[in-house]
C-alpha cells in the first residue's frame, strides 16, 4: 500500500492514545499513516445512560460509516463496544495483545473504611453506566448506591475528587494506558475472576473493509495477536449467544493456562431485577465453550 493509511478513531484521550499506538505501529514498520477523527453518538449524547441510548453500537457506528464508504482505511476501537453482529460490509482484521482485563475501583478519600468489603465506607455512592458493573456491585455490597455517569475516564475521576460520587469504577487498562495519577485516591484492584469484566475489556478491535485485502495482510502481519482473539471470540460468543449488547449485566472473561486449559469465568443476570449468577467452565478447546456456558445458564 504505497498511500498513507487514513485510521478512524473517536476523539477521546484514550481513544487517541490507542489509535497512535496504532499509527506508531505501522510507521515502525515502513507505513505513512494519518488520524482521521470521528465524533460518535455515544461521545455527543452525555446526558443518557448506556441502556437508554437507542440501538447498539454508539460508540462504534459513525466509524463503521467512515470505513464502509472509504473515508477511512481502518477503525480502532475499544473491542468491548463493538457490537457481536458485524457490519457486512466490514470484518476484524486483528486484535492488540490484552492490556490487564481488570476493572478498578477509585475511591475518594472520604469515603474510605478498610474494615468494609471493597474499602468502601456504608451507604457509599459508585459511579457507573454500567448494568454489568451494578449487578456486581449490588452482589457484593447490597448497601452500595449506584448512580450513572458518563464522560471520559479523566471526566469520571474528577466526579469522585469533588464528591459527586463517593468512587468509580474504571477499566484498569485505559487508566493504564493513559499513565494516570491515581496517588490521591484510594485504589481497589478488582481481580477478574471474581469481579468478570466486559467481554474483550482490554483489547483494541482492528476493523477493516471485507474485501481490502491489502489492509488485511498489513494488520496480520503488523498488528494482530492471534491468541488474543481466540480468547476473545469466547467471551464475546457468550455475549451473542445470550443476545446482549454493551447494556446486558454479562461479565466474561477466558483465560489460557500454562498446559492449554482454556478457563472461562462469568457473571451474569437477565436485568438488573434478576439476582447475579456466577459459572465458570474450563475446556481443553474453546470448541463448544461458549456454548455450554450459555446452556447452563438457559437451564437454570
Amino acid at each position: 500500500m504505497s498511500k498513507r493509511i487514513r485510521i478512524g478513531t473517536r476523539g477521546s484521550k484514550l481513544a487517541l492514545w490507542q489509535a497512535n499506538f496504532v499509527k506508531e505501529t505501522l510507521e515502525e514498520s515502513g507505513f505513512e499513516a494519518e488520524l482521521n477523527i470521528i465524533k460518535t453518538k455515544g461521545d455527543l449524547v452525555q446526558t443518557l445512560s448506556f441502556d437508554k441510548l437507542e440501538g447498539k453500537g454508539f460508540f462504534t457506528s459513525e466509524l463503521e460509516e467512515a470505513l464502509s464508504t472509504g473515508t477511512v482505511d481502518l477503525a480502532v476501537h475499544s473491542m468491548k463496544d463493538l457490537p457481536t453482529d458485524s457490519h457486512e460490509a466490514l470484518m476484524i482484521a486483528g486484535v492488540s495483545q490484552r492490556e490487564n482485563p481488570s476493572d478498578w475501583l477509585i475511591i475518594r478519600a472520604q469515603a474510605v473504611d478498610q474494615s468494609k468489603p471493597l474499602n468502601l465506607k456504608t451507604g457509599a455512592v459508585i459511579g457507573t453506566s454500567s448494568n454489568r458493573r451494578k449487578a456486581q456491585i449490588k452482589y457484593l455490597r447490597d448497601d452500595i448506591a449506584t448512580r450513572d455517569i458518563r464522560g471520559n475516564v479523566p471526566t469520571r475521576l474528577e466526579k469522585v475528587a469533588s464528591g459527586e460520587v463517593d468512587a468509580a469504577i474504571l477499566a484498569a487498562a485505559g487508566l493504564i494506558r493513559l499513565d494516570l495519577d491515581l496517588s490521591t485516591f484510594e485504589l481497589v484492584k478488582l481481580h477478574p475472576r471474581e469481579f468478570v469484566p466486559a467481554p474483550a475489556q482490554g483489547v483494541l478491535a482492528f476493523q477493516i473493509r471485507r474485501d481490502d485485502q491489502s489492509m488485511l495482510e498489513i494488520v496480520r502481519d503488523n498488528l494482530h495477536h492471534p491468541d488474543t482473539l481466540k480468547r476473545t471470540n469466547v467471551e464475546r460468543k457468550i455475549l451473542k449467544l445470550l443476545q446482549g449488547g454493551c447494556h446486558l449485566p454479562l461479565g466474561a472473561y477466558c483465560e489460557l493456562d500454562q498446559l492449554g486449559y482454556y478457563h472461562v469465568y462469568t457473571a451474569y443476570a437477565i436485568d438488573l431485577h434478576q439476582p447475579l449468577r456466577h459459572y465458570n467452565l474450563s475446556y481443553s478447546t474453546t470448541d463448544g465453550l461458549a456454548e455450554a456456558i450459555v446452556n447452563h445458564y438457559i437451564k437454570s
